[in-house]
C-alpha cells in the first residue's frame, strides 16, 4: 500500500512550481515496486529499463555516466593536443597529444603485432639461473605485472614517517585465490575458459598446439600452487596479523631459492635493511614452488605474466584474447569499448596528473573546492557529535577519537602541487613503449621514495578521478573535484538532500568511517598502526561489527553466492555510518528545517533516494560474481538496501512495515556510529 500512496504523492505533482516538478530524481523511480521490498530498484528501477547495459560496459548507472562526461572532456583534451604542432618537447600538452596519437595509431600497431617484446621474450628463454630469474621478475614488475608476489614501497604502517619495502601475496592471473579452488559452476567454468586463454596467448608467442596446451596446463597448475599458499581474502584485511617486519637477511633466509640481491638491484633499490612482508607462509610456499617446479615452468609463467599486463596496448588479435576471458567471461562484457574511449581512459591512467592540470584549468565549476569544504567540515562536526554521543565507547577512547578525527587531514577538489612528470619520456613512435616507459616511471616513482621523508601533501587520486579514499598512514581523506558532478543537474547545483546524501554521506561520511572501522580503529592519529582502543571497547565494538557481517552473509547476491559479510564488513560499516552521518549533517540545511518539498517528496525521501541514486548501477550477473568472490565492497544493490534497512528514518520516510523483504526487527537493526 506504501507504493500507491507514494507513487500517487510523486506523480500527481502538476503545478507549475519548479520546485513541485517532478526533476531527474524522481524520473528514476519504479512505482510499481515496493520500497520496503528492494528500494534499490524502487529508487533506480525505471532509469534501468530505459537504459540498458552498453555491450562494450560491464554496468550502467550513475557512475557511468559521470565517466561518460569526463571521458568527453578529457577526449577533448586529448584530440586538442594531438593536433598541436608547435608543442614544447617535454610540455604536459605534448606528452597528452603524442600519448594518445600512439594509442590510435591502429594500423602501426596491428602491423607490429608481438614484435616489440620479443627481446624480453627471449631474454625470459636464456634464463639459466636463479639470479636471471629474479632479474626477470623485477623488470616486470616495473613495466608490465606482479609475477610471485606483490612487491612496492610506501608507509611504515608502525612508522608512519617512514616509507618501507612491502612484499605481500600475490602473482596469480585469476583474480583472486578462491577462483582456483571453488567447485560451483561459474567457478570452473572460468577455470576451463582460463586454459583456453592460456593456450590461445601461448599460440601467438609461437608455440606449436601442441606445446601452447602442455605450456597452458602447467602453468594453471603452477598458479594453483601460489594460490595454495595464499591466505584468503578475508584473512588479508587485519592490519596487526599482516603487518610482519623482518631484516632483509631474514628475508633471504625466508626464500633462499630467489636472488634477492639481484632482484633489489634491477628494482633500483640500494642499501634495504628490512622489509614487511603481510603473510610469511607465502614467501615459504613460492621458495617450495622454486625449488619443486622446473625452470621452463617458471620461464612460461613469466611470459604470460609479461603479455597479459601489456595486451591491451599490443595488436588486435592479442588484445581481443585478453578480452574474451578477463572481460568477457570474468564480467561478462559483449564487445570492447571503442578504440577512443579505451585510449582516453589510459592516457587519464598514465598521465593523470598532467590531465589533471588542464581539467581544472577548463573544466572543472568554479567554486567547487569550496562547496567541497563546506561539505566536509559539516560532515566532521556531525562525526564528533556522534562519538561523543556514543553509548559503547569509554570516555578515554572517545577521547582518542575525538583527536583523531579532529587531525584528519581533508585533501578536496585538486593538490596544490602536482607531481613532477618531467624525466618520462613519450613520443608517436609506439605505443607499447610509451605504456613500458609510463609503467616504468610509477614503479620508479614510487622505489625512489625508499629512504626519503614522507611527502603527506601527495595525493593519490587526480582531480578526474571519481571516487575517493581513506589513508590510514596519513589520516587523511581524499575527495577529488569531479565528485561535485551530479547527472541531470548539470546546468544548476542539486540540492543539499542529494549533495548531503552523494558527498556527504556516500563519500566523506564513508571516507571519514574508514578511519574508525574494523581496520582504520588500529591506527592512531598519527597513521601508525597502533591499537588505542581498550579491550572494553574493543569486544564491544566488535559485537556490533558481527551484525554487520551476519546480516551481510545472508545476502544472495548471484545465483547462489551469498556476500562474504566478514570480507566487505569495512565497507559496509562506513556505508551505514556514511548514510547516519550524512543525515544528521542535512537536518541541519534550511532545506531540511523549513521541511521544503522538491519534486513531490519530502526532505527524509529526498535524501534516501539521493543516496539511492549514489549507487545507481546496474551490473551484469558475471561482474556481480565477480566482485562477490573478489572485492572487500558489497554490489550496489545492496550497498543501498543494506544498510538502510538499518536506519529508522528511512522505515519512517517510505512506510516500510513488518512484511516487507527490507523489514528487520529492532534487535537485528545494527547501530555502530
Amino acid at each position: 500500500m506504501a507504493v500507491i500512496i507514494l507513487a500517487a504523492a510523486i506523480f500527481s505533482c502538476t503545478s507549475n512550481s519548479p520546485k513541485e516538478r517532478p526533476d531527474a530524481l524522481v524520473s528514476h523511480i519504479d512505482s510499481t515496486v515496493n520500497p520496503g521490498d528492494d528500494f534499490f530498484l524502487f529508487a533506480n528501477g525505471k532509469w534501468f529499463k530505459e537504459n540498458p547495459i552498453p555491450p562494450s560496459e560491464q554496468s550502467n548507472g550513475l557512475w557511468q555516466l559521470i565517466r561518460d562526461t569526463i571521458n568527453a572532456q578529457i577526449l577533448n583534451i586529448c584530440e586538442s593536443s594531438a593536433k598541436l604542432t608547435d608543442a614544447p618537447k617535454g610540455s604536459a600538452k605534448q606528452k597528452i597529444g603524442d600519448f594518445f596519437f600512439s594509442g590510435m595509431d591502429s594500423a602501426t600497431i596491428n602491423k607490429k603485432g608481438i614484435s616489440e617484446l620479443g627481446e624480453s621474450l627471449k631474454r625470459i628463454d636464456a634464463i639459466l639461473n636463479p639470479g636471471e630469474l629474479a632479474q626477470e621478475v623485477a623488470y616486470i614488475q616495473a613495466v608490465s605485472a606482479s609475477p610471485m608476489f606483490n612487491f612496492f614501497v610506501s608507509q611504515d604502517d608502525k612508522i608512519s614517517s617512514k616509507y618501507a619495502v612491502f612484499i605481500n601475496q600475490g602473482g596469480l592471473s585469476l583474480p583472486e585465490r578462491s577462483y582456483y579452488f571453488d567447485n560451483d559452476p561459474q567457478a570452473v567454468k572460468v577455470r576451463e575458459k582460463f586454459v583456453e586463454y592460456l593456450t590461445h596467448m601461448f599460440a601467438i608467442m609461437g608455440y606449436s598446439e601442441t606445446e601452447a596446451g602442455k605450456a597452458a596446463l602447467r602453468t594453471m597448475k603452477l598458479e594453483t600452487e601460489i594460490a595454495r599458499k595464499s591466505r584468503k581474502l578475508e584473512d588479508t584485511r587485519d592490519p596487526l596479523k599482516n603487518y610482519n617486519k623482518i631484516s632483509y637477511a631474514q628475508l633471504k633466509q625466508a626464500m633462499p631459492a630467489f636472488n634477492w640481491d639481484r632482484f633489489m638491484v634491477t628494482a633500483g633499490l640500494q642499501n634495504v635493511d628490512t622489509v614487511i612482508t603481510g603473510q610469511p607462509e607465502f614467501l615459504k610456499g613460492i621458495n617450495d614452488n622454486l625449488t619443486a617446479v622446473p625452470l621452463a615452468d617458471w620461464k612460461n609463467y613469466l611470459k604470460i605474466h609479461l603479455i597479459r599486463g601489456l595486451s591491451r596496448y599490443l595488436d588486435d588479435k592479442t588484445y581481443l584474447e585478453s578480452f574474451h576471458f578477463y572481460s568477457t567471461t570474468l564480467r561478462g562484457i559483449k564487445e570492447p569499448k571503442p578504440r577512443w574511449k579505451r585510449v582516453v581512459e589510459q592516457t587519464d591512467r598514465s598521465l593523470g596528473a598532467l590531465i589533471g592540470v588542464v581539467y581544472v584549468e577548463e573544466y572543472l565549476p568554479k567554486g567547487t573546492k569550496e562547496k567541497l569544504v563546506e561539505i566536509g567540515s559539516s560532515i566532521k562536526t556531525v562525526y564528533a557529535e556522534r562519538i561523543k554521543a556514543l553509548d559503547w565507547m569509554s570516555e578515554a577512547t572517545k577521547q582518542k577519537a575525538l583527536k583523531k578525527l579532529d587531525g584528519m587531514i581533508m585533501k578536496v577538489g585538486y593538490p596544490d602541487k602536482w607531481k613532477d612528470m618531467s624525466k618520462l619520456q613519450v613520443d608517436r613512435g609506439s605505443y607499447l613503449r610509451n605504456m613500458i616507459n609510463a609503467n616504468q616511471w610509477w614503479f620508479n616513482f614510487a622505489i625512489s621514495k625508499y629512504g626519503k621523508p614522507v611527502d603527506r601533501l601527495e595525493w593519490g587520486m587526480d582531480p578526474q578521478n571519481y571516487n575517493a579514499y581513506y589513508n590510514p598512514s596519513n589520516n587523511e581523506i581524499c575527495v577529488p573535484g569531479c565528485n561535485i558532478i551530479v547527472p541531470g543537474y548539470e546546468r544548476v547545483m542539486a540540492d543539499d538532500a542529494l549533495l548531503y546524501a552523494i558527498i556527504g554521506g556516500s563519500t566523506f561520511g564513508h571516507e571519514i568511517t574508514h578511519g574508525f572501522d574494523d581496520q582504520g580503529c588500529k591506527y592512531d592519529e598519527f597513521g601508525n598502526l597502533n591499537n588505542w582502543w581498550t579491550a572494553e571497547d574493543s569486544i564491544r565494538f566488535f559485537t556490533k561489527t558481527k551484525m554487520i557481517v551476519k546480516q551481510f552473509d545472508g545476502y544472495v547476491a548471484a545465483d547462489s553466492l551469498h556476500i562474504n559479510g566478514s570480507l566487505t564488513q569495512g565497507e559496509n560499516i562506513a556505508d551505514l555510518a556514511g548514510i547516519v552521518i550524512g543525515y544528521q549533517a542535512f537536518q541541519k540545511r534550511p532545506q531540511y528545517t523549513s521541511n521544503e518539498i522538491i519534486g513531490g517528496l519530502t526532505p527524509d525521501q529526498r535524501y534516501f533516494l539521493g543516496y539511492g541514486l549514489a549507487w545507481m548501477i546496474n551490473d551484469r550477473p558475471e561482474a556481480i560474481a565477480n566482485q562477490v568472490r573478489s572485492d572487500v565492497h558489497s554490489p550496489a544493490k545492496y550497498r543501498v538496501n543494506g544498510p538502510l534497512a538499518d536506519i529508522p528514518e528511512f522505515y519512517a520516510a517510505f512506510g516500510i512495515k513488518e512484511g516487507d523483504a527490507m523489514w528487520r526487527p529492532d534487535s537485528l537493526r545494527v547501530k555502530i556510529w
